[in-house]
């Protein structure tokens, strides 16, 4: 019985190593093999997002839209945040980095400006939302000594009075989920399926401020079923195994992180609970949750008789 769970036991661990980002680690003859694939591996492996099955308007008994925040400050959500450092490797890249890299290489497009997916984001607004360049006084002195020179674009300012301010990946606070939980009829349970992600930054102009005076913002919204396959290349750390690394993708479909919700669809115009709940934080938490036992109870109550 032993020989035949150890059988068990070898054959799992070689699946487990095929599906690795660094599958060529034992193989590679120098670093930048690391990760690479043949061709003939590639043609073999099908290494896409599990597709999401159709689902009719008449199997949705129960459909409600929730608006949650991850908070980064949770140790369950680690995966999102860390590493902050990009030394470690292409393989080992926070959420944010993941998301900012491919917008910028055109790879992810369906990118908006609030949740309800209306109005498009162009890269050069999230460029200017990303960063900012500011003069030094002694910057500024230098210009006023010849103004019209610096006008006229004969001389410029040296590059040691000009300070430049960016959004990096250690600045993130969290992300604010879009999802729609369901009743599927057909199947019989209680679903979930994420519809946009935002990363919550301070605003550039107040960064180098306290943190009483920063102001958070979601930069853009991300609709998530277009970026899935980007998401599904980008691995998060798993700490329980590093041979197995988790997707974001998955992840995130899987909800493997804690988040507090914060709105609900509603007939006010889909206020914020501390819109209604102002300065009182324990209420708002309470609220939330009654709201998630709200929709965790239909599915409870379609089984009781």
């Amino acid at each position: 019985m032993s020989r035949k769970f150890f059988s068990l036991a070898i054959l799992f661990s070689l699946f487990a190593t095929a599906g690795f980002a660094q599958s060529n680690l034992l193989n590679a003859k120098t670093p930048s093999e690391i990760g690479k694939k043949t061709a003939a591996q590639d043609s073999l492996d099908n290494d896409n997002p599990l597709p999401y099955g159709y689902v009719g308007d008449r199997d949705i008994l129960l459909g409600r839209k929730v608006w949650e925040v991850i908070d980064l400050n949770q140790r369950i959500n680690y995966p999102m945040y860390f590493p902050v450092d990009q030394n470690i490797g292409p393989d080992r890249r926070p959420l944010y980095d993941v998301l900012v890299s491919a917008i910028r290489e055109g790879k992810i497009t369906e990118v908006y400006d609030d949740s309800y997916f209306i109005t498009k984001k162009s890269l050069k607004d999230i460029e200017s939302s990303l960063a900012k360049i500011d003069t030094t006084n002694a910057g500024i002195d230098e210009m006023n000594s010849d103004i019209k020179a610096y006008k006229s674009g004969k001389k410029k300012i040296s590059e040691e009075f000009v300070v430049r301010t960016d959004i990096k990946a250690i600045d993130v606070s969290g992300y604010e989920v879009l999802g729609y939980w369901y009743f599927d009829k057909r199947q019989g349970e209680l679903k979930y399926r994420m519809l946009g992600i935002a990363p919550i930054v301070p605003d550039v102009f107040t960064m180098g401020k306290s943190e009483e005076e920063k102001e958070y913002i979601r930069i853009f919204w991300v609709y998530f079923p277009a970026a899935r396959q980007v998401l599904h290349k980008a691995k998060a750390f798993n700490e329980k195994n590093s041979a197995m690394p988790i997707t974001f993708d998955h992840l995130l479909n899987s909800r493997r992180f804690t988040g507090n919700i914060i709105r609900e669809e509603n007939v006010y115009g889909d206020r914020d609970i501390e819109k209604y709940l102002k300065e009182k934080s324990q209420m708002q938490l309470l609220e939330a949750e009654r709201i998630k036992e709200k929709i965790r109870n239909f599915e409870q109550d379609m089984w009781n008789y």
